[in-house]
This record gives structure tokens, C-alpha cells and sequence, in this order.
């Protein structure tokens, strides 16, 4: 789908910019969680920055990219209060997160469409979902899809 935000041409380079860096940062916090399992800091971390990168994607009608940043949160934010994230979903969500990175240079800097098939997302939610003991089917019902809330419409 073409993205039909004002000015996104103009918003993009800079939207790339910040979703590489928030990636960058949430890998820094797996690998602390490899390091250091359930560490709330990390965890938190990484929520944190999934949702600002849905954030800066949706602003700039990247629909896939958000909602993929959406599911993950939603399954990342069940885990942490059922679960010990184990090394076989942190590597289930490192592929979330090189799935991401390519998406982001996928992106179309002409069109702002980013052509890709959804199967691929939807395989690696599911095995995330799987490691995390949540139900692949319930996982992508009960997250599809996440709406952002802004932060005035939070506080009416």
C-alpha cells in the first residue's frame, strides 16, 4: 500500500534513522538478556522502543513495519509477567528483529511502499508465540491490530 502521509518523502530518511537506532538498541538489550535472563531493565528497554518504532512507522503510514513492532510488544509484554524468556525465544525474537532491520531497507524512498509478502512476518510471530507458550493463532487474533494510543488521548 503507498504511503499517503504528508510529506513522508521528506520524514523518511529520518524515520530510517531513528527506527535503525531503536533496533540497534533493542539487540543491545537481547544480548543483555542472553547474558543476564528476565532482566526487567532490558525487557522494559526493549517494549519501550518497539513502541516508539510503531509509533514513528504508523506516522508514516508503514503499516507493516508498525503492526509487526505491535505483535511483538504484545507478545514480549505477556511473556515477561508468565514466563523466564528461555534462548530459544530470544532467538526467536533476534529473527524478529533481522526481519525488522531488512524491512527497514526495503522501504521504497520513491513510493514509500514496502512490497513484501506478510507470510514471513506472520511465520516468525508465530515462532515467538510458540517459544513464549502462547497459542500462534491466539497470538496474532489477540494483537491484530494494536492501536497507538497517543499520549493526550491517554490522559482524556
Amino acid at each position: 500500500m503507498p504511503n499517503d502521509r504528508r510529506n513522508w518523502n521528506e520524514r523518511l530518511p529520518e524515520l530510517l534513522v531513528e527506527a535503525e537506532t531503536l533496533l540497534a538498541k533493542s539487540e543491545e538489550c537481547l544480548s543483555h538478556l542472553q547474558l543476564i535472563s528476565n532482566d526487567r531493565d532490558a525487557i522494559d528497554c526493549m517494549l519501550s522502543t518497539l513502541l516508539k518504532l510503531a509509533g514513528k512507522a504508523n506516522a508514516l503510514a508503514l503499516e507493516a513495519l508498525s503492526e509487526f513492532s505491535l505483535h511483538i510488544h504484545g507478545l514480549l509484554s505477556h511473556a515477561q509477567n508468565h514466563m523466564e524468556l528461555h534462548d530459544q525465544a530470544l532467538c526467536a525474537l533476534k529473527d524478529c528483529f533481522t526481519l525488522m532491520a531488512w524491512q527497514l531497507e526495503l522501504v521504497d524512498h520513491t513510493t514509500g511502499t514496502l512490497g513484501l509478502d506478510r507470510s514471513e512476518q506472520t511465520s516468525l510471530i508465530e515462532a515467538f508465540a510458540f517459544q513464549v507458550g502462547q497459542s500462534p493463532c491466539e497470538a496474532l487474533a489477540a494483537s491484530r491490530p494494536l492501536a497507538l494510543v497517543h499520549y493526550a488521548q491517554k490522559q482524556a
